[in-house]
């Protein structure tokens, strides 16, 4: 049985996309996953299952969502060990990872557009792009950031998700 962890993208964000955590164990649960456990309410579920493909994964989840809310989501499905290799992978000195944000992308981005994305920059706030995120750090706070996750996917024409470090850890460890 292989463990994996779904990130799912702008539910119960302001109202939008309401998804009760419950319903959504119960409804992953139906499709044949085990284990169903999720950590707050923003769509960070931890399952088990013997399916070794994440695309297929991600498709039968977007698709259980859209039949039972209504609505597409976002769906990247990570392995405990890629989500590791990401959160290690921060280049940002200690004090920094710890207050970074970390965008999981749906693939590794086209490297010339990875090259004109790195063009925009805004004061107190760096990013990097590594392989298959994003790391983020903006030294006024995520809420007055200039760059939001809409400008990375339309850049890098990508889907992405982001996840603080305290997430990041818990997701880690609720994997183990």
């Amino acid at each position: 049985m292989n463990t994996f962890i779904a990130l799912l993208r702008g539910i119960n964000v302001g109202g939008h996309k309401k998804v009760p955590m419950a319903e959504l164990r119960l409804l992953l649960s139906k499709l044949g996953l085990e284990n169903v456990r999720t950590y707050i309410q923003t769509g960070n579920v931890i399952f088990q299952t013997n399916n070794t493909n994440i695309l297929n994964i991600e498709n039968q989840i977007q698709m259980a969502m859209i039949d039972h809310f209504g609505f597409e989501v976002s769906v990247l499905v990570r392995t405990r060990a890629q989500l590791k290799t990401i959160f290690d992978d921060c280049p940002f000195p200690e004090e920094k990872k710890t207050n970074s944000y970390f965008a999981i992308l749906s693939e590794v981005p086209d490297k010339d557009l990875v090259k004109e994305a790195s063009n925009k920059i805004y004061e107190n706030e760096e990013y990097a792009i590594v392989n298959d995120a994003i790391y983020f750090y903006c030294g006024k706070g995520y809420g007055n950031a200039k760059f939001s996750l809409n400008f990375f996917e339309r850049k890098l024409k990508i889907n992405a998700t982001s996840r603080n470090y305290k997430t990041m850890v818990k997701l880690l460890a609720m994997s183990l």
